[in-house]
C-alpha cells in the first residue's frame, strides 16, 4: 500500500523534474549578451556590424541609453513579444535607476521583428512612434531583402526619436553621468587630495562597495567610477557611460514591461 502511495508523488517530481529541464533548455535559446550587436543570424556584414557599434555606443556616451541589436533565427515556440521581453531582462539592458535600454530583435526566418522599449523610454520611444519605425522605416528594406539597411535604418530613427526631446536626454544624461549630491561633492574633493598619496585605485576598490551601487556580481558604481572585482579579489575602475568592465560589455540591470512595438515582412 506505501508504495502505490507513493507512485503518484514521485510521477510529480519526475513530471516536476521535467518540466525544470524543458525550461532549462529553452533558456539557453536566448543568446549570450557579447556587445551592442548580437549577431547571431549572421546577417550583418562586418563594416555595417563595426558602423553599428560605433554610433551606439557613441550615442550611450552622449546619453546613457543603451540600444542593443540582435537578429537570431526563430524565437521557437515563443512569440516575438515574449522572447524579447525575456531577452530584455536577461540582459539587464539600460541602468537600473533609469530603465533607459532599448532592444531591436530581429527573427530572420520568423519574418518578424520587435522594438522593445525600457520603462523609462516608453514615454519618448512610444508603441506607437516605434510601430512607425517598424512599418515605415525597417520594414520596407527587409521586404528588399536588405537587411543590413533596414537595421541601420531602424537604429538611425530609434536615436531621432530619442534626440528628439534634447531637455530630457541632457536630464538623462547629467543625472546618470554625473550622481553627486552635496556630501558626494565633499567627498571627491577630499578623496582627490587623498588619492595623490595612496592612489586611487586602492581607494576605490576599498570604498566601492560600502558607499558605491552594486550593477553586477564583483561591480559596483562609485562616484562615477566603475569597480570590478575578479575571482583573486583584485579589482580595477574606469569612467565611462557603459556598464562593461575591464573592455567588456554587459547591461547595467534595466528592466522592461513589454512597452514597444512587434512587425513582420
Amino acid at each position: 500500500m506505501k508504495r502505490i502511495g507513493r507512485a503518484p508523488a514521485v510521477l510529480i517530481l519526475l513530471i516536476g523534474l521535467l518540466a525544470i529541464g524543458l525550461t532549462a533548455v529553452r533558456a539557453q535559446d536566448i543568446p549570450p549578451l557579447t556587445g551592442r550587436v548580437v549577431d547571431s543570424a549572421g546577417i550583418l556584414p562586418a563594416n555595417v556590424r563595426d558602423s553599428l557599434v560605433a554610433k551606439l555606443a557613441a550615442f550611450e556616451q552622449k546619453s546613457s541609453d543603451q540600444v542593443v541589436v540582435a537578429t537570431i533565427d526563430t524565437t521557437g515556440e515563443w512569440t516575438i513579444e515574449h522572447y524579447a521581453n525575456l531577452m530584455f531582462r536577461r540582459w539587464g539592458l539600460g541602468q537600473a535607476e533609469e530603465n533607459n535600454g532599448v532592444l531591436l530583435l530581429v527573427a530572420v526566418s520568423d519574418r518578424q521583428l520587435r522594438i522593445e522599449v525600457g520603462y523609462g523610454l516608453e514615454g519618448t520611444l512610444t508603441d506607437v512612434l516605434s510601430k512607425l519605425i517598424i512599418d515605415d522605416v525597417i520594414v520596407p528594406e527587409f521586404r528588399e531583402g536588405d537587411f543590413p539597411g533596414g537595421i541601420e535604418a531602424g537604429v538611425d530613427s530609434i536615436i531621432d526619436v530619442l534626440e528628439g526631446d534634447a531637455a530630457e536626454l541632457e536630464a538623462r544624461a547629467e543625472r546618470n553621468h554625473s550622481r553627486f549630491d552635496t556630501d558626494d561633492l565633499f567627498a571627491v574633493g577630499f578623496f582627490s587630495l587623498f588619492g595623490l598619496f595612496f592612489g586611487g585605485t586602492i581607494l576605490f576598490s576599498i570604498f566601492a562597495p560600502i558607499f558605491g551601487t552594486k550593477i553586477g556580481p564583483g561591480r559596483y558604481k562609485w562616484l562615477g567610477v566603475h569597480v570590478s572585482y575578479n575571482s583573486s579579489g583584485g579589482s580595477s575602475g574606469s569612467r565611462s557611460s557603459s556598464w562593461g568592465s575591464s573592455g567588456g560589455f554587459s547591461g547595467g540591470g534595466g528592466s522592461s514591461g513589454g512597452g514597444g512595438a512587434s512587425g513582420s515582412w
